[in-house]
């Protein structure tokens, strides 16, 4: 009989805030009681989960800033007790030509180099042998699959789905093997589809030829959430994984064969939380622009101006009005700067394109404060950078995962005295619909 550890198995880093909920709604899919912190925390004081998950706001910075951040965290995660490590980015590989996905994993591994994990699966493989993992983003629920080293979203490369025109990463390669070899030293290889069919001994095999030959870090083909297994299956062993949140998929249940993990039924279970409900959106994806216009059809929507704020116009008190004045109706409102790529790139064009990130996060942060002070105690928040900056207006320093509401994005819970329910979305997840379904699972309406 297997019973739940009493330290966290599964430490994981984040280089963004709504890819951590991602990630920790799938370990909770999978029955890991799961924490996920908001920053690395001051204190060393032992947190009881199965697995933990650090958020960072990493994915955009200096390579060098991002190596240090996420070191930090891996820190605080092996003080916690964790066997095993996970370095968690998007799902479409979000990074530029300087990093930050080579660097971190490098720098992960060095760190990691001599930890032997002791999970039992494959126990005839020298895992003293020369630092190695993957990186595998895909995530077939939502459409990432990967195939001989290429990245699709639906049934287009990574670079004619859209996120080509990305403000901060913009994706123009989908030839996985080229674009991290950009990013790193480190020999760069591939474990194609046909060795992840043959299953996980075939894979750890491949994993084997791949070191012998010098090769660090290898993309990974996944079509299907079987794959995923499979790979997470022959993962076992690895001090460090690195991929989008749907490789996890397979992770919990080599914890679970090693007598580690017992199923939780509960893993997921979140407090009722009463107060006011808004959406915040700063996303420029397809999927946010849609679900801003599905919502716009009969539902109350402020739009945010960058260059009305640039301009020192009061876009934040007209904001708050513009919610004062509907929350006595008890009705949520959406408060929005996700704009088209072309108004983004106009925008930009005026603003430069640091600035105008920075001016679009900083006032949506700036409204978050103001509504929490009118009651507002839940907050759906779309876009990865919008929710990095909404969470850290709020001061939300622990987050307790609940329920998917759509593949990739969970119901959380702060932790404390007066609670906020939030629904932190990646700006390319989620279904049109995907406002007032998540405002459902954060009243305790969902059926």
């Amino acid at each position: 009989m297997t019973t739940s550890s009493a330290r966290p198995l599964l430490g994981c880093i984040a280089d963004d805030f709504t890819g951590a909920t991602d990630l920790a709604n799938m370990l909770v899919r999978g029955g890991m009681r799961t924490v996920q912190t908001i920053g690395v925390p001051a204190s060393d004081e032992p947190v009881e989960a199965d697995a933990l998950v650090v958020a960072l706001k990493s994915r955009t910075i200096p390579a060098a800033d991002a190596v240090t951040q996420s070191l930090a965290a891996l820190d605080w995660l092996r003080a916690q007790g964790c066997r095993q490590f996970f370095f968690k980015y998007c799902s479409t590989f979000d990074s530029t030509e300087a990093g930050n996905i080579g660097p971190v994993a490098d720098a992960l591994l060095d760190a990691l180099s001599g930890l032997d994990l002791g999970l039992g699966a494959g126990e005839e493989r020298d895992v003293s042998a020369e630092a190695f993992t993957i990186a595998c983003p895909a995530f077939p629920e939502n459409g990432r699959t990967i195939y001989r080293g290429h990245l699709f979203v639906g049934d287009v490369l990574l670079n004619e789905s859209g996120m080509e025109n990305h403000p901060l990463t913009p994706m123009k390669d989908a030839n996985l093997v080229r674009v991290l070899q950009r990013q790193t030293a480190s020999k760069v290889g591939l474990v194609r589809y046909d060795s992840v069919a043959q299953g996980a001994a075939t894979v750890r095999e491949r994993f084997d030829a791949l070191r012998r030959d010098g090769v660090r870090m290898a993309i990974a083909d996944a079509l299907s959430d079987a794959d995923l297994h499979t790979l997470g299956e022959a993962c076992a062993n690895l001090k460090l994984i690195t991929g989008g949140s749907g490789v996890a998929l397979g992770l919990p249940a080599n914890f679970r064969r090693a007598g580690l993990l017992s199923g939780t039924a509960d893993a997921g279970q979140l407090p009722r939380v009463e107060g006011l409900s808004v959406v915040l959106a700063g996303s420029a994806s397809k999927a946010t622009n849609a679900q801003v216009a599905v919502w716009r059809e009969s539902r109350p929507a402020f739009r945010i101006d960058p260059l009305a704020a640039a301009r020192g116009e009061p876009v934040v008190e007209q904001a708050l009005a513009f919610a004062r004045e509907h929350f006595g109706a008890r009705q949520p409102v959406l408060i929005y700067a996700t704009a088209t790529p072309d108004e983004v790139k106009a925008v930009q064009r005026e603003l430069g394109v640091e600035q105008a990130g920075h001016l679009v996060e900083g006032t949506l942060a700036a409204i978050a404060r103001g509504l929490r002070e009118l009651g507002v105690r839940k907050f759906v928040v779309a876009g990865g950078e919008t929710s990095g900056a909404v969470v850290q207006a709020l001061d939300v320093q622990t987050l307790r995962i609940g329920a998917q509401i759509d593949p990739g994005v969970p119901a959380t819970a702060t932790t404390g005295d007066i609670p906020l329910a939030l629904a932190l979305k990646s700006g390319n997840f989620g279904a049109t619909d995907f406002f007032a379904k998540a405002l459902r699972h954060l009243d305790g309406t969902a059926s």
